[in-house]
């Protein structure tokens, strides 16, 4: 009886009881968006339990690194000096460890007349993070850096599912506030600012 009224009081109140957050750190995961009623939602597209994908709302996952995913630079870079340690999900796949990328693929141009536009803009936590990816040659394009006073904004064409190397430099808890916008097919402005948590350690 008490645990039903307890209940009762939670709904009459407007509010959802609490759950907890799914933590991911291995298999395959995408940030992303999809058009739900007309608005634009930003989501993680989760597939780390093999054939069964989920699409879930940033808010209710916790992206988790472990030792699988420090790395030792073997050179001076943009990241650091020869010798630093990181944390990195990499832009390959590696086994125990989260492979996050980014996917427009629900995206069709018969919602939208461009692109979207993903932007990176806060960052707080105990290191810096760094999205990069790595050509042919192991030079670095830089899409996000939290070191920078805007950390960056790209726009990605509909249809895509790419990867990246996800650097940090600290052991903790990360919050990474992304925001996505784009235009609708009749012109209007769509957005959606959602907060990614990522714990290292």
């Amino acid at each position: 009886m008490k645990t039903s009224l307890v209940t009762l009081a939670v709904l009459l109140a407007g509010a959802a009881p609490a759950h907890a957050a799914v933590t991911l750190s291995s298999g395959h995961a995408d940030y992303g968006a999809r058009i739900i009623g007309g608005k634009l939602q930003a989501q993680v597209k989760d597939a780390t339990r093999g054939g069964r994908t989920v699409w879930r709302d940033p808010s209710d996952v916790v992206v988790s690194l472990n030792s699988k995913a420090r790395y030792t630079l073997p050179r001076a870079n943009f990241l650091g000096r020869k010798g630093t340690r990181v944390w990195m999900i990499p832009q390959t796949q590696k086994s125990g460890v989260i492979w996050l990328g980014w996917n427009t693929e629900e995206l069709k141009t018969s919602q939208l007349r461009t692109g979207l536009t993903w932007t990176l803009e806060r960052v707080s936590g105990p290191g810096r993070v760094a999205v990069f990816t790595t050509g042919s040659f192991g030079d670095a394009n830089v899409l996000f850096d939290s070191n920078r006073s805007r950390p960056g904004t790209r726009t990605i064409p509909l249809g895509v599912h790419a990867h990246a190397n996800w650097s940090f430099s600290r052991a903790g808890t990360y919050k990474l506030r992304f925001k996505s916008s784009a235009t609708s097919r009749s012109g209007k402005s769509l957005s959606d600012t959602a907060t990614l948590t990522v714990r290292v350690s």
